[in-house]
């Protein structure tokens, strides 16, 4: 199988479709739980020839079935975040270096070398709990800004705000990154006006507030901090890799990760550019998982390797996604 190197050096789309196609047939190889979704779809490696032919396994399965295409034993397992009683995902990862690599370069790809901001994190929901990978990846930005004044806030939003004053004052380039409803309760109480902060969101009120569409969040958090966009991550604990907006939502990707839209109606029906449906991820670095993740995610294909994420599909709307189920 091609090593991690391979897919982090990819630059062309020949290039992704080939690993693609060779992480499928190792998948379908190693990995059980895939190889019998697939077999139930009746597609194995002799009849994908393409892309577009490689059968997406639905998230929901992270739930219920160890989705490893590894003997090798865990290095960590990233769980998901869930109401009491709900049951959540869990990711088996065998081998860190690859997410760690693809966090990392996946950043420096977006947004430059993480040692020219200071990294302020306003993670509550996440912080409160073990196994989000989503503080493994802060934490780590944090710790690599190699920036005294970087770190992770919980409730104390007075001593973020000072913070954050004070580095507009000394013109620090600073990275805010913040669960929703955390921002939101920040600009509630203060007001700003930062001119040298990038406010990242990750998405998400995690049952403390009234869920939103992004533009309604985005707005209420542009007038809040005073500036001109609110730039987005999008990630899960399913996910190895991320995919960053720097405006309205609209989010690019990694070279090694993709996005293809599926008919609602149909989920074994992939839909043409402009079209909103399922959106189905490809991630190669889940090389050690399933690179091929059918979402409960709502979103728009617009091209050049640019979509739209609208929000999450309605429980009861989702028509085939989860038909296969075993």
């Amino acid at each position: 199988m091609h090593k991690p190197i391979d897919i982090f050096s990819i630059s062309t789309q020949s290039e992704f479709n080939a690993l693609a196609l060779e992480t499928f047939r190792f998948q379908y190889k190693n990995n059980s739980v895939y190889r019998k979704f697939c077999e139930l779809l009746n597609q194995h490696p002799k009849t994908v020839g393409s892309v577009e032919q490689i059968p997406f396994l639905p998230i929901s399965f992270f739930k219920t079935h160890p989705v490893v295409s590894s003997v090798k034993p865990y290095d960590i397992t990233f769980t998901s975040s869930g109401t009491t009683g709900q049951e959540t995902s869990k990711h088996f990862v065998t081998d860190l270096s690859i997410y760690e690599e693809s966090f990392r370069r996946g950043f420096e790809s977006f947004y430059g070398d993480i040692e020219e901001y200071t990294v302020l994190a306003l993670l509550p929901s996440y912080l409160e709990r073990e196994g989000s990978s989503l503080i493994y990846m802060v934490n780590d930005l944090i710790k690599n800004s190699k920036n005294p004044h970087s770190g992770f806030y919980l409730h104390d939003l007075a001593a973020l705000k000072e913070k954050l004053d004070f580095l507009e004052t000394n013109k620090h380039k600073t990275l805010l990154i913040g669960v929703s409803f955390a921002l939101l309760d920040l600009t509630e109480k203060y007001s700003f006006n930062l001119k040298n902060t990038v406010v990242m969101e990750t998405g998400g009120m995690k049952g403390r507030r009234k869920e939103m569409i992004r533009a309604e969040l985005h707005h209420l958090l542009k007038s809040g901090f005073g500036v001109e966009n609110i730039h987005s991550e999008y990630g899960m604990t399913e996910l190895l890799s991320q995919a960053y907006s720097s405006k309205n939502g609209i989010f690019e990707y990694p070279s090694w990760m993709k996005v293809l839209i599926r008919d609602p109606e149909d989920a074994l029906t992939l839909l043409p550019e402009g079209k909103s449906g399922g959106v189905n991820v490809i991630d190669l670095a889940n090389i050690n998982s399933c690179s091929f993740i059918a979402t409960q995610d709502l979103g728009k294909n617009l091209g050049k390797g640019k979509s739209e994420i609208l929000g999450r599909f309605d429980n009861s709307d989702i028509r085939g996604c989860n038909l296969l189920v075993f």
